[in-house]
């Protein structure tokens, strides 16, 4: 069984910075891939940031300068750290994680979303 928890999404003024988790937790054996991605109202969803099982982290090019993306394997959880934030920002982000079990099978899984707003 995994249990997977994100947190830190909000309200926030233009300039202003939030952190985003997502912390799993159960049976894993490793996070073998994570992500963030953001869905803004009315558009597709779309990429931010992700670390990639080279180690290697790919961001959207709105993000790049502003945006960190982070892990801690001991915690087996993953950050986003957002700086700089603009209206533009404003989505719901959702973590993606690819998870590898104890019992070696793969989860993909997507949080159910939390929702940053920056506006002044």
């Amino acid at each position: 069984q995994v249990h997977v928890v994100e947190s830190g999404g909000g309200l926030v003024q233009p300039g202003g910075s939030l952190r985003l988790s997502c912390a799993a937790s159960g049976m894993i054996f490793r996070l073998n891939a994570m992500g963030w991605y953001r869905q803004a109202p009315g558009k597709e969803r779309e990429l931010v940031a992700r670390i990639t099982s080279g180690n290697s982290a790919d961001y959207a090019d709105s993000v790049k300068g502003r945006f960190t993306i982070s892990e801690d394997n001991a915690k087996n959880t993953v950050y986003l750290q957002m700086d700089n934030l603009k209206p533009e920002d404003t989505a719901v982000y959702y973590c993606n994680l690819i998870i590898l079990t104890i019992s070696r099978s793969n989860i993909d899984y997507w949080g159910k979303g939390t929702l940053v707003t920056v506006s002044s």
